[in-house]
């Protein structure tokens, strides 16, 4: 499940739990905090209490987990973090008083209520029209690639130059040390 279909799913959820004022809002991009946010207003405190639950309950079924919470027992504003997006589930006092609405209204509202087979055919042909130009970039790195092998091909030459002259003095240190042990021999022998 992708995360726009998981924070609609949180926001049907909310919904269900009648929640008022739901709102999803899309800040792909427009934001290093989140790519959703979910907002929604609940009546009382034990309101507040079921929406949260609610939503906690099912994305665990669904195995999302949340990564932290903040408001604890307020009785005004909870914060569920799920890493891509926030759930925030407040009072209309509160919501009034920290316009959320207002902070986000840079990002997209988007359709809570519309089926996740739709978000998943959009998503799919999104997927498609990218795979277009990344064909063309797997080209350019073939050839980028082929280019660079034909320079690593080159290096390797010239470090066999490099080590000619070595192995050269390898030899010539074997021969010195063959004539040294032949006239030890030679010195024994004697």
């Amino acid at each position: 499940m992708n995360t726009k279909e998981l924070v609609c799913l949180a926001a049907r959820l909310a919904d269900s739990k009648k929640a008022e004022n739901i709102k999803v809002i899309d800040l792909c991009g427009l934001s290093s905090l989140c790519d959703y946010i979910l907002i929604a207003t609940a009546t009382s405190k034990p309101h507040l209490d079921a929406v949260e639950e609610e939503i906690s309950k099912k994305l665990k079924e669904q195995g999302y987990y949340k990564i932290n919470r903040d408001g604890g027992d307020s009785n005004l504003w909870r914060v569920s973090d799920y890493g891509s997006f926030l759930a925030h589930i407040m009072t209309q006092e509160a919501r009034d008083f920290y316009a959320l609405d207002k902070i986000f209204s840079f990002g997209k509202e988007i359709d809570f209520k519309e089926p996740v087979k739709k978000a998943a055919k959009k998503t799919a042909a999104k997927k498609a029209a990218a795979k277009k130009p990344a064909a063309k970039k797997t080209a350019t790195a073939k050839k980028t690639a082929a280019k660079k092998t034909t320079a690593k091909k080159a290096a390797p030459a010239k470090k066999a130059t490099v080590k000619k002259p070595a192995a050269k003095k390898t030899a010539a240190k074997k021969s010195t040390a063959k004539k040294t042990a032949a006239s030890k021999k030679t010195a024994k022998n004697k």
